[in-house]
């Protein structure tokens, strides 16, 4: 019997230092993995759409991204977070507790609202994201009826006249850094812009370079003022332009 208790004190002792030998081997080498690069600090650059919080929130999701190492690894090599949005992200470590998450967005020019989505689209008129959410600072093109709207690629109207025509209006809105809320085609297709809290009559063009880029010094001096400025008759000889206060009833 006692022969029996003193083979069993041996093979718990032999498990036991198997047991202590690979904590040696694999778990103080693991604890100071984790100690030597744990996670503490996290700066967001770039990102407009979204708060610093937010873009932190989406990328440290699993218990493994909180290690500085592994989070720059994992998005170096392995994966990309899929963020609405967001073109892409890249992070650098700063040191082994820290890391900079640069957010790269997706350059967005205007949108149009389809079966209760919002549609967004980029320079070149392809579809880059939907969402049930209207970004204010994005143009809605109101007005038009659409063939088709499909994620990644063109967007298609009746006409293509009018496509070409809606690119030539984000454009240079964002270039002369408009903000208009609002593009809406009437039924003979003259534009109107809701702008400022002011309602701008544009009339039908070719191109709309000359008369928005008047409109951004016009605007400079209506600062406060609710105005309808009517812009159909400007030309760049005469500069033919109407407002009246946007509630006039005249």
């Amino acid at each position: 019997m006692g022969s029996k208790r003193r083979n069993q004190n041996s093979v718990l002792k032999r498990i036991g230092r198997r047991i202590l030998g690979m904590f040696l081997i694999i778990g103080i080498p693991t604890a100071a993995f984790v100690l030597t690069f744990h996670l503490k600090n996290v700066t967001v650059v770039g990102t407009t759409r979204y708060t610093s919080q937010e873009i932190t929130d989406m990328i440290i999701k699993e218990i493994p991204d909180k290690n500085a190492l592994l989070l720059y690894l994992k998005y170096r090599y392995f994966t990309s977070p899929k963020i609405p949005f967001i073109e892409k992200v890249d992070i650098e470590m700063v040191d082994t507790h820290s890391v900079i998450v640069n957010v790269y967005e997706k350059r967005v020019t205007g949108c149009v609202e389809y079966l209760g989505e919002y549609l967004y689209f980029d320079k070149d008129g392809i579809v880059v994201e939907s969402s049930s959410k209207h970004f204010m600072d994005i143009p809605q093109i109101k007005g038009l009826k659409f063939n088709k709207i499909i994620l990644n690629e063109k967007l298609e109207v009746q006409k293509k006249e009018l496509f070409d025509t809606i690119l030539n209006l984000t454009q240079q809105i964002e270039k002369f850094e408009l903000d208009v809320s609002t593009i809406t085609f009437h039924s003979n297709y003259e534009v109107t812009l809701d702008c400022n809290k002011h309602k701008i009559m544009l009339g039908k063009r070719t191109t709309y370079n000359e008369v928005l880029a008047e409109l951004k010094n016009i605007l400079d001096k209506t600062e406060g003022m609710e105005l309808t400025i009517d812009m159909r008759d400007y030309e760049e000889d005469t500069k033919a332009i109407f407002a009246k206060p946007l509630k006039s009833t005249d």
